[in-house]
């Protein structure tokens, strides 16, 4: 399975943003999905995720209450809509199909930079 992840950019704090990750397969719906970023210097960190029929969400502490992830199975399309953005979240922000702990797939970055 193929991910292409997009939606990134640059945005003053405060600001939103909807980042996307479209799979090349149906088989996306088998999968539970999930948001990861990382900045240079630091390892790669679980932002958010979603299990495959969208019945239950977790995040990051750090994003609760400020970012949301879905998804549409039957476009094979996830999202993670971030608000209210701190220059904090400025990251390289990946999508993943499996495991939180493991994904078996990774998609692209896109990056996401917001300016104070």
């Amino acid at each position: 399975v193929q991910l292409q992840a997009s939606g990134g950019g640059l945005v003053q704090a405060g600001g939103s943003l909807r980042l996307s990750c479209a799979a090349s397969r149906r088989t996306f719906s088998r999968y539970a999905m999930g948001w990861f970023r990382q900045t240079p210097g630091k390892e790669r960190e679980f932002v958010a995720g979603i299990t495959y029929d969208g019945g239950s969400t977790s995040y990051a502490d750090s994003v609760k209450g400020r970012f949301i992830i879905s998804r549409e199975n039957a476009k094979n399309t996830g999202y993670l809509g971030m608000n209210s953005l701190k220059p904090e979240d400025t990251a390289v922000y990946y999508c993943a199909l499996g495991p939180y702990r493991d994904p078996n797939y990774w998609g692209q970055e896109t990056q996401v930079t917001v300016s104070s």
